[in-house]
């Protein structure tokens, strides 16, 4: 695959880091009144709408084509429909930023998917950033530390999000984003709206209504923030990257997620934060300049690159 400079997609993966690292704040107000499918499920239905909106000022119509919409339907169960739940569950138990260094391992998923898939083909450099990563992940987590049960169900909870989005990553690379002929606002739109129908018909059967009016001001504006930014624009910002960066590349910006997330914890929420969490942190940064190949590993003397020739990953 012809490399992309990285300057075409770099601005909207930092925006992406930023939307979604300060998801796990909005999740974590939402989910102190609502209940785990109301947050998923309103997070889903706001963000369909905002890409509706999308869609009608840039003048596009949603596909047509029924095998995409099929497509639609398995990577929104992956990619929005669990994983929205399961983060939404977790953190009734973990603080966001427990849930956003979770959400980081989702790199390490996907790549093990995609070679499962054969969609791409890490190199060494890519997969060395990937092990690096997650040790960073480990640090900041702090697992020399004792979890109690309600701590380990919920750590539990946002890992298997993650192995979602490392699993629906890799589907999204394969059937979706890689076409040309739907603009990726398009795509995004039929997806949060596969996933709106399939929370809406789950909601209801599990016998939970679907919106409670009587929430308090800020879990609304929690929910508007989740939804519009985190979800609406976030997932248009996804398809864009992955379509120009890949599938491996994109799913490292859960490694920024933690440093955003402990920002909004600490300040807005009054969560703690300690010594092992900032040195992860950078290990986390290392790990992603060694993936996109700003940082390479010592090799054997080889033929010298050629001036002005882009370095490939």
């Amino acid at each position: 695959m012809k490399s992309t400079p990285v300057g075409r997609w770099l601005p909207a993966f930092l925006l992406l880091a930023l939307i979604w690292g300060n998801s796990f704040f909005f999740i974590k107000v939402a989910v102190g009144v609502l209940h785990p499918l109301q947050v998923s499920f309103g997070r889903m239905a706001i963000g369909a709408l905002t890409l509706l909106v999308a869609l009608a000022v840039s003048r596009r119509s949603l596909p047509r084509d029924p095998r995409l919409w099929g497509h639609f339907q398995v990577a929104s169960v992956v990619l929005t429909t669990l994983p929205f739940t399961l983060f939404a569950y977790g953190e009734q138990y973990v603080s966001s930023v427990v849930a956003a260094i979770w959400n980081a391992t989702t790199p390490l998923c996907t790549l093990a998917f995609t070679l499962l898939l054969r969609a791409e083909k890490p190199n060494a450099g890519r997969m060395a950033g990937l092990g690096l990563g997650f040790a960073g992940v480990m640090v900041v987590l702090g697992v020399w530390q004792p979890m109690d049960g309600g701590q380990f169900g919920g750590s539990l909870a946002c890992f298997g999000a993650a192995l979602c989005y490392g699993i629906g990553g890799s589907y999204l690379g394969r059937f979706v984003t890689g076409r040309r002929t739907e603009a990726p606002v398009v795509l995004a739109a039929g997806q949060l709206l596969s996933g709106t129908l399939q929370l809406a018909v789950i909601t209801s059967l599990a016998g939970v209504a679907l919106v409670d009016l009587s929430a308090p001001p800020a879990v609304w504006w929690s929910m508007l923030g989740l939804g519009g930014l985190g979800t609406g624009i976030a997932y248009l910002l996804l398809y864009g990257v992955q379509a120009r960066a890949g599938v491996t590349t994109t799913s490292t910006v859960t490694y920024l997620l933690p440093v955003v997330a402990a920002a909004s914890g600490v300040v807005v929420l009054g969560e703690s934060i300690t010594w092992n969490q900032p040195v992860g942190a950078l290990v986390i940064l290392l790990a992603i300049a060694m993936t996109q190949g700003l940082v390479r590993l010592s090799r054997a003397p080889s033929a010298p690159v050629a001036e002005g020739e882009p370095i490939r990953t």
